[in-house]
């Protein structure tokens, strides 16, 4: 199977032909670096200078491409180049051979070659002055520097800089990569947290109104469907302005609107009152000192979501709501009857209120639980309950 070269590039190439017909030129009119006299030069005749002159512009079209390889058999090129009478015109595409292989060669080669400039710069400026001890010896490292040492620095540099940008263009995308992670969480936090909210405000009204117009729609009778659309009302009239309250914060940008009260610990007897108007058999223990507002509209919510879920499947039976400040905790535990048919009208359910609330006491780092357990009052029977540890001290949130 044949080995596919690589394609040159098109700037290379026109660079080669650009060199070949300089060196032509200076060919054509004679001009030439070595003199025939001069003791260096080993080929005689004018036909020789065009060898190196064709292979080194060869040589340039792979300066990208192979630029080892081009770098190598131009040195060779250079080296018979010497011993002719010379082109200008070969040095120049040699020099640009020794940047381009800094340049566009392997990390390794980018290396090697400034160090080995060096080297040759530093023995060609020795070792003759060394032999000779004549100051005109020096010409010949200063020439050896020209055309080696010089274009290796100057590609040194140049991939220096491509790199440092290389290098900041990726830190910019990865930069800008986090910041879009970053503002799609908050957007997804911030859903969650509204979805929460809007769940926690109206639910509680909307499952009293599903209930009690089911009743009004089921019974023939005049002072119940009356009771039932009194309380349809009530909740209706709350559920809305909970609406209201919570579009104007969703809506208001200017920061002119004083922010709306979060609910707190002091709310939950007229949560507890509501609850028993709407049919509820609720009693409320609480024992707990002032906590942190996180904690606060927390454990309201889950007693606002504890209490909506038991008017939509408990069982006829006591509902009890305890909370107690013990060990750096808040414990809020809400109990309600389980199991068996209910009598009378079913709210559907779709589950987001139990994820609401685990959301919430994982935000606080807490405990929660809620499923049935058995009751201790009796042997066969069941209640569901809700517990939830939320922490009030700094230490206890880490």
């Amino acid at each position: 199977m044949a080995v596919r070269l690589p394609r040159p590039h098109r700037f290379d190439v026109c660079a080669a032909l650009a060199g070949l017909l300089g060196g032509l030129l200076l060919w054509g009119v004679g001009l030439r670096t070595n003199g025939p006299d001069n003791p260096i030069v080993l080929l005689e005749g004018r036909w020789w200078i065009l060898v190196p002159l064709v292979v080194t512009a060869g040589c340039e079209a792979l300066r990208r491409t192979m630029p080892r390889t081009a770098l190598l058999v131009g040195w060779a090129a250079l080296t018979v180049d010497t011993v002719t009478q010379g082109n200008l015109v070969t040095v120049v595409m040699f020099t640009d051979l020794v940047y381009a292989a800094v340049v566009y060669g392997p990390p390794a080669t980018a290396r090697r070659v400034p160090w080995i400039s060096g080297l040759l710069t530093v023995a060609g400026t020795v070792v003759p002055v060394a032999v000779w001890r004549v100051p005109e010896a020096l010409l010949i490292g200063v020439v050896i520097g020209l055309v080696a040492l010089m274009p290796a620095a100057t590609g040194w540099i140049v991939r220096n800089h491509r790199d440092a940008a290389e290098a900041a263009r990726l830190r910019a995308e990865q930069t800008a990569l986090l910041a879009e992670m970053d503002r799609a969480q908050a957007v997804t936090s911030e859903r969650a947290r509204m979805a929460r909210e809007l769940h926690d405000m109206v639910a509680n009204h909307l499952s009293a109104i599903a209930i009690h117009s089911t009743a009004a729609l089921s019974l023939d009778d005049p002072k119940t469907s009356r009771e039932a659309l009194t309380v349809i009302r009530e909740n209706s009239v709350e559920g809305l302005a909970e609406m209201r309250r919570l579009i104007g914060i969703l809506r208001d940008s200017s920061g002119d609107t004083e922010p709306v009260a979060a609910p707190t610990l002091d709310g939950l007897d007229a949560l507890v009152e509501g609850a028993r108007t709407n049919g509820l058999d609720v009693t409320l223990d609480t024992s707990c000192a002032t906590v942190p507002a996180p904690v606060e509209l927390a454990a309201y919510r889950i007693v606002q979501e504890s209490l909506t879920n038991a008017l939509k499947h408990a069982s006829p039976g006591r509902v009890t709501v305890a909370l107690a400040h013990r060990d750096g905790c808040l414990t809020v535990a809400v109990t309600s009857p389980f199991g068996g048919e209910r009598e009378g009208p079913r709210a559907p359910g779709s589950g987001a209120g139990l994820v609401g609330m685990r959301e919430r006491v994982a935000l606080l780092g807490g405990d929660f639980e809620a499923g049935p357990v058995q009751d201790p009052d009796s042997t066969d029977g069941k209640i569901w309950a809700v517990r939830a540890s939320l922490p009030v001290t700094e230490g206890d949130r880490e």
